[in-house]
């Protein structure tokens, strides 16, 4: 992670600038950047002070502080996705990532994994089209079958 420029240097360069030098040249002159020393100049006129800001910082969490206990809820009540946390948060105000949603449940130690079969399996028409297939598999000439490898295959 950076650091501030050291106190000294900022104190020698605003010295060099009081006393008459241009800003660009005492930047040359030091090694740091103009646009860097003109800002430094600018917090000095502003405030009197050369000290650097603080660097950094807590940044709050958006679920934590707004609405967690709908969150685990509804992950405790089953059948959810993070899609739909997210697009449920959304719904209720609060602008967010998926993957603030999933930090956020992360955090509180909560998972949910994905069904063993896809959704679809429930639809009738895929359910009757598996039921036939597994009805007619054992049909099927095995000498006639391919094995087509396609590890090196481009999809794109």
């Amino acid at each position: 992670m950076t650091k501030a420029y050291g106190m000294e240097l900022r104190e020698r360069a605003v010295r060099f600038v009081t006393a008459g030098e241009s800003r660009h040249a005492v930047a040359e002159r030091l090694g740091i950047s103009p646009s860097c020393f003109i800002k430094w100049l600018a917090r000095y006129h502003k405030t009197g002070s050369i000290k650097p800001d603080k660097m950094g910082g807590y940044v709050p969490r958006k679920i934590a502080g707004a609405d967690p206990d709908w969150v685990l809820a509804q992950v405790k009540g089953g059948d959810v996705t993070l899609l739909g946390l997210t697009d449920g948060l959304g719904e209720r105000g609060l602008k967010v990532d998926i993957r603030t949603t999933w930090n956020f449940l992360r955090r509180e130690g909560l998972s949910f994994k994905k069904t063993v079969h896809g959704a679809e399996q429930l639809r009738p028409d895929v359910a009757r089209r598996r039921y036939w297939w597994r009805r007619y598999q054992n049909r099927i000439d095995i000498s006639r079958l391919v094995f087509i490898d396609e590890t090196w295959t481009k999809t794109n």
